[in-house]
């Protein structure tokens, strides 16, 4: 099992053994450098570099180009060794024991079948092996007295809108069997959510969650698109709604925001904002407010009561982990523990479970926030 390797700390408090919900994280974005070292050895594939240092490094310095297109390119890279039901299988396993050694009490893992058939694999043969990963180290888990729960999220690329409905089939197909949710991925801007308008249908008539990456790479009308057309019950990032805030004045001690009819909705409906701090400064989609993580909205919204949580995206190209970006938060803005209890709570009521599956989940973060 891999390790974080830095305890955060706030007010004394580990940060990384808190309990914490992960409703953001990429399957292909959070590989462990050796193992894609070894899949790649396995398949015949050449990577840019053959040590773990050296690659790690590599994909976080390709991670900064200040563009969503440009990020994605490193993917091409941890996709190509996710091509056999072995290389799933493992690589799913790792990624949930990941999640727990960060304290990680409920993780939704989200990924794209259709990427990874280019070695014989069935789009219900990679779910499955996916699914037999996550088995195995939630079995683990428990064995050693830990807890952690996991779903699967199937996402559906925004550049390939035709194959959106199949995935949509696929996702319902599983939902009995270890899959929570549907999702859009990929390039945002130019690919809006009504090019899969039959896919969301048919995922309405099912009646299965949906979230939609928007508000990242585009603005309002992708936000638009995500609720009218995709009917999501979660906005992927979503940092973007910030734009339908008008700042009308600001004093010493308060902001005095008017919200828009999207934000507005938004905010009463409680849609939850999937945001992921260190990615939304890598990808450029907070570049009209600023370079720096404290210049970005998450705060603004967190203080007019949106629904915000937490994420890291991809933990491997941010060279991140949930208990780093909450330190990262907690630093820029002054947080203290209640907050990163809030955005637990936040995070837990927007899941992608039944209601009673979310209070016992609610019910587990309080206990472990009292408890320090």
């Amino acid at each position: 099992m891999s390790a974080p390797d830095f305890d955060y700390l706030l007010d004394g408090v580990s940060i990384n053994a808190l309990p914490k919900v992960s409703l953001h994280d990429h399957l292909d974005g959070g590989l462990r450098p050796q193992t894609i070292i070894e899949l790649a050895d396995e398949l015949g594939l050449e990577l840019p570099a053959t040590e773990p240092h050296e690659l790690r490094t590599w994909f976080e310095s390709r991670s900064e180009a200040g563009s969503l297109v440009e990020y994605l390119k490193t993917f091409d890279v941890t996709v190509g060794v996710m091509q056999t039901a072995e290389g799933l299988a493992r690589v799913a396993r790792e990624f949930v024991e990941d999640l727990h050694a960060d304290g990680v009490i409920y993780g939704e893992i989200r990924w794209a079948p259709d990427q990874h058939l280019t070695r014989g694999l069935t789009l219900d043969q990679a779910v499955d092996a996916v699914q037999s990963g996550i088995d195995q180290a939630v079995a683990q888990v428990e064995a050693a007295g830990g807890y952690i729960r996991i779903g699967q999220l199937l996402s559906s690329l925004r550049q390939n809108p035709g194959h959106a409905i199949e995935v949509a089939r696929l996702a319902v197909r599983h939902r009995d069997s270890g899959v929570v949710g549907f999702d859009t991925a990929g390039p945002e801007a130019g690919f809006p959510a009504s090019s899969m308008r039959a896919a969301f249908d048919y995922l309405a008539s099912e009646w299965f969650p949906v979230t939609v990456h928007a508000g990242e790479a585009d603005g309002l009308e992708s936000i638009r698109s995500a609720l009218l057309d995709g009917r999501a019950l979660r906005l992927g990032h979503g940092v973007r709604l910030a734009e339908d805030l008008l700042i009308e004045r600001q004093d010493d001690e308060n902001t005095y925001v008017s919200l828009g009819l999207l934000s507005q909705w938004v905010k009463d409906r409680e849609i939850a904002l999937e945001t992921s701090p260190t990615s939304n400064l890598q990808t450029g989609a907070i570049a009209q407010w600023g370079q720096t993580l404290a210049e970005h909205p998450f705060d603004l919204l967190y203080q007019l009561g949106f629904r915000v949580t937490v994420n890291t995206d991809n933990r491997l190209m941010s060279g991140t982990s949930l208990s780093r970006e909450l330190s990262l938060l907690a630093d820029a803005f002054a947080y203290r523990l209640d907050d990163l209890e809030t955005f637990q709570l936040n995070a837990a009521a927007a899941a992608f479970l039944p209601i009673e599956e979310r209070e016992e989940l609610i019910d587990r973060i309080a206990v472990g926030f009292d408890a320090v």
